[in-house]
């Protein structure tokens, strides 16, 4: 399904978010902004952007998603991932180290795929094979956590056996474990953490540190000089988390709220305007002085300017995930158990953080990390801190009819 097709299906309020992130065309954007792209056309408008009714479900969908399985016979793996998420050997980008040591160690071979450039486009290419209840060629996907809930809710992921996982089961961080669309962990497990944050630029404060969003929204000394983002879920959400509220059990008249508190910060042009990852620039020359921002960029970015600084909120922050799932009717659902079990030993997993700088969802990570990677190690926006961990929150899945009612809502109060 071409960008075009997928447009031309989407309700006004949904298009309007999903083109404001994609200023430029996709080739122009980093794997981040794909991401935020596609994570704004949530809901009906994506099953109808190819003319394929959603599927049938049959609660779980675990019997109907089940096929044959090859794995103890035909020892390979067919796995598709977003580009540049994975380790390289320096000296020869073609070679994959953690891929190659998970097969010297199992004898599974691996066909590893950089196919998944945003979640929306991904979903119109296997679509048409899972609603007619075929194999996509694919054994292990990594999707975004609100795109991994869709598979699951329509009977389109494997449930995962976790006598094939005993790793894993033990690995995975605590504030991993609980999500509200796979609880239990018994369709998906986390293959990175992103944060969102708040972000400053000392030099253009003059010293004065920006800690809350509160500031952001009132603060005189910064009118004009601040960003937020273009993410619903990201710059909603931590302004629902200044106001006491939690994003995992907000209600519409709490959303209505905090839109109403950034419309009035927009009002009185105190916010200067609405970004995807692109407020890095300006954050780094002091054209802007704080924002919000994804703690992936900000390793970069203080990597190229030691004035950029970063705060974790007294009111908590927002995280999300990308996720592995097996597809329904895939047919080396072993294979990728395996592979998901591999990558939750903490010296793999140190591996694949010192290569990607995204947050690890495997305890005890960071002892291994610091052998390879100090630096990474010791940078709490790899390896949260304790006091970081216990302010971290998700937002709470949307239904098709808040999707679309809440786009409308903040395209509106952006502008777009």
């Amino acid at each position: 399904m071409e960008f075009n097709e997928i447009a031309d299906g989407l309700s006004d309020p949904v298009r309007r978010a999903w083109e404001r992130s994609l200023r430029g065309g996709r080739a122009a954007l980093s794997r981040r902004q794909l991401l935020r792209a596609s994570a704004l056309v949530a809901g009906a408008g994506t099953l109808a952007a190819c003319g394929i009714p959603p599927a049938r479900t049959t609660g779980t969908g675990a019997a109907e998603s089940a096929g044959p399985d090859a794995s103890d016979t035909d020892k390979v793996l067919n796995f598709s991932n977003w580009p540049l998420y994975i380790d390289v050997d320096p000296n020869d980008e073609a070679k994959r180290p953690t891929l190659d040591a998970f097969t010297a160690a199992t004898g599974v071979k691996v066909k590893y795929s950089e196919d998944i450039n945003d979640n929306v486009e991904f979903f119109g290419k296997v679509k048409p094979q899972l609603a007619a209840g075929q194999d996509t060629g694919r054994d292990l996907v990594v999707l975004t956590d609100w795109m991994a809930a869709r598979l699951i809710r329509l009977g389109w992921a494997q449930r995962l056996d976790p006598v094939n996982l005993p790793t894993a089961l033990t690995n995975l961080e605590s504030r991993f474990r609980t999500t509200d669309w796979d609880p239990g962990r018994r369709y998906s497990y986390p293959w990175t953490g992103i944060q969102t944050v708040i972000a400053y630029n000392r030099k253009a404060t003059k010293g004065k540190e920006v800690s809350s969003v509160a500031q952001l929204l009132d603060d005189p000394e910064l009118k004009g000089r601040v960003t937020f983002l273009s993410e619903m879920r990201d710059t909603v959400g931590m302004v629902l988390l200044s106001m006491g509220k939690r994003p995992e059990k907000f209600t519409a008249d709490d959303f209505d709220a905090a839109v109403a508190r950034v419309q009035k910060a927009v009002d009185a042009k105190q916010i200067r305007k609405f970004t995807g990852n692109d407020y890095g620039q300006e954050l780094s020359s002091g054209d802007i002085a704080a924002c919000i921002a994804w703690g992936g960029d900000l390793i970069q970015l203080k990597a190229d300017n030691p004035d950029i600084e970063f705060v974790i909120p007294a009111d908590g922050y927002l995280a999300s995930t990308d996720n592995l799932l097996v597809p329904a009717r895939a047919q080396h659902k072993k294979n990728a158990e395996l592979l998901i079990d591999f990558y939750y030993q903490q010296t793999v997993a140190a591996q694949l953080t010192a290569g990607i700088g995204y947050v690890s969802p495997v305890a005890g990570v960071q002892a291994e990390l610091a052998k390879i990677a100090p630096e990474a190690a010791e940078n709490p926006l790899v390896i949260p801190t304790p006091e970081m961990a216990a302010k971290v929150h998700t937002f709470r899945s949307l239904t098709e009819a808040e999707e679309t009612d809440f786009e409308e809502k903040f395209s509106k109060l952006i502008g777009a």
